[in-house]
């Protein structure tokens, strides 16, 4: 009989140590999948975060942009008072009436001053630019006076506007061709 207790304590203890080293392993990979759970939980986290942040800088951009275009209607309305103001100035010249061409010249500029204030830019279109039509509105097109004037503007109609950096009306041009 000893020889069988013998025998038998050593399965005992090997079956011990199966047991342990199962649970061991066990035990590694519930640590392993928790870190893993950790890990995952965390890049979501981070995803989230800075998904978060980048609204937060769409949104301020947008509400910049509309503070900065929140008058362009009020301003579109205004154009062509101050259009009817630059054919006055035209006019009034004419006659040669010093006093008349001085008080509309001052409201003039009194207008042209506020509605800059309010960020109204004038686009810079001259006779003889080069005709681009990514910044112009060619309304019609006549034989050119000249042949340095063909495809370039011979007349400015309208003209042009931007506010901020967004064109609010396009000037109108007459191109030479």
């Amino acid at each position: 009989m000893n020889t069988e207790n013998t025998d038998k304590q050593p399965i005992e203890n090997e079956s011990e140590n199966v047991i342990n080293g199962v649970e061991t392993a066990e035990e590694l990979s519930i640590e392993e999948q928790l870190q893993e759970d950790l890990a995952k939980e965390k890049d979501k986290f981070l995803r989230l975060f800075a998904e978060f942040e980048n609204y937060k800088k769409r949104n301020a951009k947008e509400r910049m942009d509309l503070f900065k275009t929140a008058n362009q209607e009020v301003l579109q309305v205004l154009l062509p008072v101050l259009d009817d103001f630059d054919r006055a100035l035209i006019q009034i010249s004419k006659i040669e009436d010093e006093v008349l061409l001085k008080g509309v010249a001052l409201i003039h500029e009194k207008l042209k001053n506020v509605l800059a204030s309010k960020g109204l830019e004038e686009l810079e279109t001259r006779i003889g630019d080069v005709f681009n039509a990514d910044f112009a509105e060619a309304i019609t097109q006549i034989p050119a006076p000249s042949e340095d004037l063909k495809g370039k503007i011979v007349d400015v109609l309208e003209k042009g506007y931007k506010l901020g950096d967004k064109i609010i009306r396009f000037p109108k041009v007459v191109i030479g061709n």
